[in-house]
């Protein structure tokens, strides 16, 4: 007999309860109207992935239940058809006085117009950008339920998500009947992470000896992405199929079982590569905080470097040249090819470029504060003077045109403070945030062997790329002139930031001591700049957001 099961790999929004509900049935009636009899959705589809602190809201839980039910109702009328959606479900009781919480992390089979399974999620992540144990109880059973014709079924054994990462959820599941495992998911990206994936579903199919189908979520939501990537494994570790990474799919595995076994056969998409996913990543980054907060395009102050050029390409990739509007914005000390390459930038990428020279806001501010600063030499206050009427006129034409300043400071920034608080640090939404400086080159140059949306082969002038990086802010300035080599930067702050090594093991590995006291001393004292940023999208197993919490007030120095 064969079952032919369908994947939505959806890109849903966290509390459009009544759009991710018609997502559902729309996908349903039209994987149903192609045969199969089995539809699987991400992991708390309902509701999107994540809602956080709405989940603590009983009216949040109560219209989610409505949702589940509304999706019910309206395929009540496809015979055979079973719907698995993910949703919160519960509340808080009262134990003499005391709140207990019972939500928890569900997902329920739906057939006919009836909920005929539930099953609550056991293993809770909290680590790294996860934290439901703030949420939800964990659960305790099984939940194996039947998929397919009468007389012609399959028993399907459900997890979610973090539960196929331990051995017993799956096991319990085998015990309990199931001939094949559902994973339902929402797990964030980092580069990576899908072939991780695939690795350990391997293993959950190795020790069951079922074979598995793995359905996720895609989309971006605020800080995370959500790549796709959904597959299927044969019963003996065998890729049988895998989708479409970064996009809206339906992915249809046929389920072929006789003498004791099944076998799965689906489309099975290439490896890809990490720079594809990255750059993807980003993109999809942008365009659904851009789209999915609603705001009418983005805007991004283009200085002739490296980090705002790179901005302005996944920008206009992801949104349209239409929809993207680069400034330039000259002070004293900007070199005439920042100019000549900011300008030939935004020409090959048909955005809108405007120049506002900051030279008169800047005599300005000096001499109102000439009295006070009397006596004393230029210094770093000069230049964030510089740094911060940009950021003022970038966010005054964000208030006036309502487009989103995208700010575009990196990693390496991030971590030693080499940026300016209501400067260049000042917008709405951070790209690449997350991207370490010698990435930022290495997919500036990716960018430009690649053109993935046909918005424009080799966007980036070569010279932007090979100039030594400078802020710009004083004479001849050059980041060096602060900072260590950036490869020494970087490699320092991934091992201290990303992979928790000590000083002392860092500099065991080769470093010079000097290096790495400065760096590691600039990340502590710049975590309040770090507080105040944009959120931005997260493509590392560490970013600078929910996975690092560290205290302001710190005298912490190993």
């Amino acid at each position: 007999m064969t079952l032919k099961l369908c994947v939505a790999q959806l890109n849903f929004i966290v509390g459009d309860l009544e759009g991710n509900a018609q997502k559902i049935i729309t996908a349903a009636k039209d994987a149903y109207a192609d045969g199969a009899r089995l539809l699987l959705t991400p992991e708390l589809s309902i509701c999107g992935y994540a809602a956080e602190d709405l989940y603590l809201r009983p009216a949040f839980i109560q219209a989610c239940d409505d949702a589940v039910k509304m999706v019910a109702h309206a395929l009540a009328g496809l015979k055979d058809l079973a719907v698995v959606v993910g949703h919160p479900m519960g509340g808080d009781s009262r134990t003499r006085s005391v709140a207990v919480q019972q939500r928890f992390n569900a997902a329920s089979v739906l057939r006919e117009g009836k909920v005929v399974a539930t099953y609550a999620k056991r293993e809770l992540p909290n680590y790294q950008v996860f934290d439901e144990r703030r949420y939800f109880t964990p659960g305790d059973g099984v939940c194996v339920f039947e998929a397919g014709v009468e007389g012609q079924r399959i028993r399907v054994g459900l997890l979610i998500c973090e539960d196929a990462w331990f051995e017993a959820p799956a096991q319990l599941t085998k015990e309990a009947g199931a001939q094949m495992l559902a994973v339902i998911n929402a797990s964030p990206f980092h580069v990576g992470k899908g072939y991780e994936r695939e690795y350990t579903m391997r293993l959950r199919v190795q020790e069951t000896g079922l074979p598995l189908v793995y359905a996720h979520l895609v989309g971006g939501q605020d800080e995370v992405v959500f790549e796709g990537h959904s597959f299927a494994l044969n019963a003996d570790g065998s890729l049988a199929g895998r989708a479409e990474s970064f996009k809206e799919n339906s992915f249809v595995a046929l389920l072929k079982y006789g003498q004791g076994a099944i076998n799965i056969e689906a489309t099975v998409e290439p490896v890809r590569t990490p720079e594809q996913d990255l750059w993807d990543a980003l993109v999809l980054g942008v365009r659904d905080y851009v789209g999915k907060n609603g705001f009418p395009g983005a805007l991004l102050g283009l200085s002739g470097g490296i980090d705002s050029a790179l901005v302005l390409a996944i920008a206009v990739d992801a949104l349209g040249a239409d929809k993207v509007r680069a400034v330039m914005m000259p002070s004293p000390y900007t070199a005439d090819i920042s100019w000549l390459d900011a300008r030939e930038m935004a020409q090959r990428m048909g955005v809108r470029y405007d120049e506002i020279s900051i030279l008169p806001q800047f005599e300005a501010f000096k001499a109102s504060l000439a009295t006070e600063f009397a006596g004393r030499a230029e210094d770093t206050t000069e230049e964030n003077i510089q740094a911060r009427i940009r950021g003022t006129l970038l966010m005054a034409l964000s208030n006036k045109f309502g487009s989103i300043v995208l700010t575009t400071g990196n990693k390496s920034e991030m971590a030693t403070g080499y940026c300016t608080l209501y400067g260049d640090m000042a917008g709405g939404f951070a790209v690449i945030k997350d991207l370490a400086k010698t990435l930022v080159f290495k997919m500036a140059q990716w960018r430009n062997a690649n053109d993935p949306y046909g918005t424009g082969a080799s966007p980036i002038p070569e010279r932007i790329i090979t100039r030594p990086p400078s802020a710009e802010l004083r004479p001849d300035q050059k980041d060096q002139d602060s900072l260590p080599p950036y490869e020494v930067l970087d490699a320092i702050v991934d091992r201290y930031m990303e992979n928790d090594q000590s000083i002392e093991s860092i500099i065991a590995a080769g470093f010079e001591r000097a290096d790495v006291e400065k760096v590691t001393r600039l990340i502590k004292l710049n975590e309040y700049k770090r507080r105040q940023s944009p959120v931005g999208i997260r493509v590392t197993h560490r970013s600078f957001g929910k996975d690092w919490r560290y205290p302001i007030t710190n005298r912490f120095r190993a």
